[in-house]
Order: C-alpha cells, then structure tokens, then sequence
C-alpha cells in the first residue's frame, strides 16, 4: 500500500497539480496587496473614501457593504487577466504543431467506418 501511494504522490498530475495550488495561493495574495495598496487608494481618491472596502448603504435596518464587494470583483478581474495573459503567452511560445490537430485512427475505427458506409450504400 505504501508503494502504491508512493506512486501515486509521485505521478506528474498531482505534483502539477499541487505546484499550481501553491503558487495559485501565493498570486492571490500579490493581487490581494495589489488592489489593497495601490488600486483601492486610487479609487478611493474619486469616492472620497480612503478604503473601498468600507463603502456600504443601509437599507430597512440591512447594511449593505457593496466596496467589499467591488474589492472581491477587481480581484478576480485583475487576477483572471493576469492567466488570460499567462496562457495567450505560453500558446505563442508553444504552438500546436499541424500533426497535433489531426485525430489519429487506429484500425478498428477504420473498418467500423467502412463498414457503416456499406451498410448505408445498401439501404
């Protein structure tokens, strides 16, 4: 049991999928500080309010708290063009070669395939 669990932390998917968890963690907190110390700053210059996150209304008794909200919504903006980035940049440094692109048949699928047009030829 021991080598079979061995072997399984040891295949590339989960040590890449691992790797990626850890960095994913740590490029969300530089977004983070990103929109906390740079980005809600500037903002807050044209709200009049030194913290986004502190923006609210109240409504019936019920507060609002929208800047934390937008705080959550430039986040993700910032941290999904940053990968639409990334992946644009690796497509172009790795292109997919024209052999890539075409299905491999293997015999069985041929002959299922000759068979079915016979079939439809006759009918």
């Amino acid at each position: 049991m021991l080598k079979e669990f061995k072997a399984f932390i040891l295949r590339g998917n989960v040590l890449d999928l691992a790797v990626g968890v850890i960095i994913g963690a740590a490029f969300t907190a530089i977004v983070k500080s990103l929109v906390d110390n740079l980005i809600n700053p500037l903002i807050g210059i044209f709200v009049r309010n030194s913290a986004l996150n502190k923006l609210d209304f109240s409504l019936l008794g019920a507060k609002f708290t929208y800047g934390a909200f937008l705080n959550d919504v430039i986040n993700f903006l910032i941290t999904a063009f940053v990968v639409f980035l990334l992946v644009k940049t690796i497509n172009r440094l790795f292109p997919k070669s024209p052999k890539d692109e075409t299905p491999i048949l293997n015999e069985e699928l041929e002959t299922l395939r000759e068979i079915r047009d016979l079939l439809q030829k006759e009918h």
